[in-house]
């Protein structure tokens, strides 16, 4: 009894020091198949999707789903720590030997109390180590314990300062792409302006951010369950915005180069193939298609209409076809799996961005007409608008 208790405390303790190191401290993709990290996320996102299910309200339902990303880290933290404490209960139920001030007789569960004032530091000197293992393995823990606290203050600043960089600039997006962003509204905003170098420039910080995004979710995958301040806004909206954006300018714009969409492209696309796998996302065969023939003739005329002219021909639609299954099916999966609504290719009615909403427009509206002398029936019409 008392060896599988040490053997068992101490595959407990490696297990857990792995998997956290793996987590915090490792900056780079774990390929092995079993980790306590992935399986906790699998556990618990699945129940708290299923919760979701039964929420009417879509805004209360993003709210909902944005509470999981924080907590979740907070519970597998706590699960390190428990088991942490559990695995040196064990390891001293089996080898040490202690005093209690009443002289009751030591037990696994005295144990575990030991141990969890151990690893916190909390020192109240009721259980007494008195053997030299004993004594040994609760330095050992304290040191433990008050190294964990330590990484657990440095771990979360830095996962929210990758988090709000990553939202500045999902953020600056909702001005050039609309709210959710579109490739239509991405094109039709900087496409017809004169200047390459312009478009060049802002093609090339979204090439940076897909790899800031893929270097601080490999580093830091919780940060993939971490939702956007706006229920129309997310890191896999703004990527997919992008990489269809980019594949509309590689197949063919009149009068734009494609060099740096190509570089733009194969970088999200890097990104969201490098995320899915971390992710273990299941690929789903079925999926609907985001671009049947008829969105893409109202996208032609859309963006006709606005200055930017897809090229004509087959050819066309032959390598916008193959440019989209290099990354929809990712994007598509990854979307059913996080509970992630996609933005279309085009908006089917005419939307207004984020930055034109707030919650007093409609007052302000209609004390601005009623102060001008207007009838009640435009002020009406422009309390439909609003």
């Amino acid at each position: 009894m008392h060896a599988f208790c040490i053997i068992a405390g101490t595959a407990i303790i490696l297990l857990i020091l792995l998997d956290a190191f793996e987590t915090i401290v490792l900056p780079r993709r774990v390929r092995r198949q079993y980790r306590i990290t992935s399986w906790f996320y699998r556990r618990t996102w699945i129940p708290w999707r299923m919760i979701t299910t039964h929420i009417k309200s879509p805004s209360r339902r993003e709210n909902f789903l944005g509470y999981f990303g924080p907590l979740s880290l907070i519970l597998l933290l706590g699960l390190w720590a428990t088991a942490l404490i559990f695995g040196f209960a064990l390891l001293q139920y089996g080898a040490g030997e202690h005093f209690q001030l009443n002289n009751e007789p030591m037990t696994l569960g005295r144990l575990l109390y030991h141990s969890g004032e151990t690893f916190f530091t909390l020192g109240y000197g009721d259980i007494t180590p008195t053997s030299p293992i004993a004594r040994l393995l609760a330095v050992l823990e304290a040191g433990m314990g008050f190294g964990f606290l330590g990484t657990v203050v440095g771990y979360l600043p830095t996962i929210y300062a990758s988090f709000s960089r990553r939202e500045v600039q999902i953020s600056l997006l909702d001005a050039r792409a609309g709210s959710p962003p579109t490739a239509a509204e991405f094109l039709a905003r900087l496409c017809n302006r004169p200047q390459q170098l312009e478009f060049d420039q802002v093609l090339r910080e979204w090439e940076r951010w897909a790899g800031e995004v893929l270097e601080s979710h490999l580093s830091y995958p919780p940060l993939g369950f971490f939702r956007s301040q706006h229920s129309n806004q997310s890191w896999l909206a703004a990527l997919t915005t992008i990489l269809d954006a980019c594949a509309l300018v590689i197949a063919g714009i009149d009068g734009l180069r494609s060099d740096q969409a190509k570089i733009t492209f194969a970088m999200a696309r890097h990104a969201l193939v490098d995320l899915i796998q971390v992710a273990k996302v299941n690929y789903e065969p079925a999926l609907p298609d985001r671009l049947p023939a008829e969105e893409l003739a109202r996208l032609r005329q859309s963006l006709a209409e606005r200055g930017v002219r897809l090229k004509e021909g087959p050819e066309f639609e032959e390598k916008l076809t193959q440019l989209r299954s290099l990354y929809e099916p990712y994007s598509q999966t990854a979307a059913l799996a996080l509970l992630i609504i996609l933005p279309p290719w085009i908006h089917p009615s005419k939307k207004k961005d984020n930055w034109e909403a707030g919650p007093w427009d409609r007052a302000i509206q209609a004390r601005s007409l009623a102060a001008l002398g207007r009838p009640r029936a435009q002020r009406r019409k422009m309390d439909e608008h609003f």
